[in-house]
C-alpha cells in the first residue's frame, strides 16, 4: 500500500467517462480535490474492471477525509467528509504539488 494514515492526497482530476464507456467509484464532486488518508482499508478487485467482466487487478483501498466545506461548499469548519477511494484515483501531495 502506498499510503498510510495521515498521508495527504489529491484526488486524479480525470474523467474517463468522457472517453467512452467505464464504471468509476470516484465521485466526480471529489476529482481535483485534497484530502488525507484515514486509514487504508486493505486490497480489493478493482470494481472499474469487474464491472465489465474483465479480469480484475487487486487494487489497495482508502477511507479518504475531506475537510468541508471544500466538497459541498458548506457545513461547519470542522465537518467532515469520508469517502472510499482506490490508490490509483490518489496522487501523493508530498511530491511537491
Amino acid at each position: 500500500m502506498r499510503f498510510s494514515a495521515g498521508a495527504p492526497v489529491r484526488v486524479r482530476r480525470d474523467f474517463p467517462e468522457a472517453r467512452g464507456p467505464c464504471h468509476i467509484r470516484t465521485p466526480h464532486y471529489l476529482r481535483g480535490l485534497d484530502g488525507v488518508v484515514e486509514r487504508p482499508l486493505g486490497v480489493f478487485p478493482n470494481p472499474e474492471d469487474l464491472a465489465f467482466g474483465r479480469p480484475a487487478a487487486k487494487v489497495p483501498l482508502y477511507h479518504v477525509r475531506f475537510e468541508q466545506p471544500a466538497p459541498f461548499g458548506e457545513g461547519a469548519a470542522r465537518d467532515t467528509l469520508l469517502v472510499e477511494i482506490y490508490e490509483h484515483w490518489l496522487e501523493d501531495r508530498r511530491d511537491g504539488a
